[in-house]
């Protein structure tokens, strides 16, 4: 019981370096726990411990889904912690340096399984303030989670005074970290004059309840305030809710707006397709008021914005608040308009990786994200959709603006600093003149895979390493 105690003090300490308590120490202090508490266990006992840990540190960093759902918080917070549970039996208990491989991979499959993956709550998402956050230029957030539990090993191995050891870690740590800051992250090419617009109002799970023509019209009230020369004024997510976009009455006001500011507006929009499907995309009119550029979400929120086998699921809950299934869109998230290309992720997107290359890739030069969140209550999701921002920002060596109706709407450099932020609930209009880049990062180019590689040949390397070996395995973990 005292090692199961310790392995859920581990997972809190990584819980509490996420947003919105987030310091970055935490997270290593996490990982130095967890390597310390599996060593001289079995298999069987490691999973259960990190599977203690997986418990412990979604819990906190999943807290918010209990306003929606509380069977539905357990058994995610459950099934997220079976990833590391997987990881900790797969440790070799004689090469440390496995402790990380093993943890990349489970934030890999995590990342991608069941229903496309749940990043919310990672590890990654509370070193973005840290030294840390400039290595995901080189190999994404899943470098970031091999060296948080790197610098979890070293700092084990400082404590057993293993010296030479805890060098070569050390080493690996300084050097991924220092290669994130000279590693290539595009060039300046240009400026643009952003307005990201926030209306204000409820917030908590009542939100979602408002009627859609209040969030319109604080939107463009807020509008109102806005005074030319700006080249793009962004709205948030879902802040247009028509049956049928052309023609409507949004639509028309929008293209008014467009006209008046002598400016690309680019707003949320939600409209119905047919009875049973709704499409959540992101439109842009030109100054002319002409409507240039559409984009359709991709990668939807899973029982938010459709729910997964809904005859069978009907059977075991209600699903009165998601009546209707988003239709996914397709291709890369770009924006073709007067102002330039501009890269997309709506809302969820923005914490998938893949979305931010797929819109750098296509050449956009800035990022935006549309976003709403004004159903949490708190601030743990728009934080950690804020931390996504950063991140994905350093990965692309993209200048990324959010926009929420509710906050956070911000502005976040390409090196991942935010450089502004509103507050929530309230109106707010954020304006900056952005840099615009072009080129691309390391991360970029290559993806998340070459790490995730390396992690399983490390872990494969270890094990036909104990499979040929006739020297039994000495009990604790030591040293490699």
């Amino acid at each position: 019981m005292r090692t199961a105690g310790t392995a859920a003090a581990a997972g809190l300490l990584v819980a509490a370096s996420l947003p919105p308590w987030g310091w970055w120490p935490l997270g290593i202090a996490g990982a130095a726990v967890l390597v310390a508490t599996l060593g001289g266990h079995g298999w069987q006992r490691r999973a259960l411990l990190g599977g203690v840990f997986g418990v412990a540190q979604f819990i906190v960093g999943l807290w918010w889904m209990r306003e929606f759902t509380v069977p539905g918080y357990i058994l995610c917070s459950l099934l997220e912690a079976s990833f590391f549970a997987a990881a900790a039996a797969v440790v070799h208990p004689r090469r440390l340096w496995t402790f990380p491989a093993a943890l990349v991979l489970a934030e890999a499959a995590r990342g991608h399984w069941p229903l496309g993956g749940l990043p919310l709550g990672g590890a990654a998402l509370g070193q973005v303030g840290g030294p840390l956050a400039p290595a995901a230029r080189l190999g994404g957030e899943l470098l970031i989670v091999g060296l948080v539990a790197a610098a979890g090993v070293a700092v084990v191995l400082l404590a057993r005074r293993h010296w030479r050891a805890a060098a070569v870690a050390v080493g690996v740590i300084v050097a991924a970290a220092l290669g994130g800051v000279s590693a290539p992250s595009g060039d300046a090419n240009g400026t643009m004059r952003v307005v990201a617009v926030q209306g204000g109002g409820v917030r908590g799970y009542r939100a979602v309840e408002r009627d859609p023509a209040d969030a319109f019209d604080a939107q463009d009230r807020a509008t109102a305030r806005v005074r030319p020369p700006l080249d793009v004024l962004l709205w948030p997510e879902d802040v247009v809710d028509v049956t049928r976009l052309d023609g409507s009455a949004e639509a028309v006001r929008l293209s008014a707006t467009a006209r008046g500011l002598g400016a690309t507006v680019v707003a949320g929009v939600v409209e119905d397709d047919g009875a049973t499907q709704f499409r959540n995309a992101v439109v842009a009119w030109a100054p002319s008021g002409a409507i240039v550029a559409r984009y359709d979400k991709v990668h939807r929120v899973p029982f938010g914005e459709y729910i997964p086998a809904r005859g069978l699921v009907r059977h075991f809950g209600d699903i009165s608040a998601v009546p209707r299934d988003a239709r996914p869109g397709h291709g890369p998230g770009i924006l073709r308009t007067p102002a330039g290309r501009l890269g997309v992720m709506v809302s969820y997107e923005v914490f998938f990786a893949d979305r931010a290359r797929s819109a750098t890739r296509a050449h956009g030069r800035v990022l935006l994200v549309p976003t709403n969140a004004s159903s949490f209550r708190t601030s743990q999701v728009p934080g950690q959709e804020l931390a996504a921002a950063r991140l994905r920002a350093i990965e692309t060596g993209r200048t990324t603006v959010q926009a929420a109706p509710t906050g956070y709407t911000a502005v976040v450099s390409h090196a991942g600093d935010v450089v502004l932020r509103s507050g929530l609930g309230r109106q707010a209009i954020v304006r900056s003149t952005v840099v615009l880049r072009r080129g691309s990062t390391p991360a970029t180019r290559l993806g998340p895979w070459p790490v995730a590689l390396l992690a399983l040949v490390l872990l494969g390397t270890a094990r036909l390493e104990r499979l040929t070996s006739k020297i039994p395995v000495a009990s604790g973990l030591q040293p490699g």
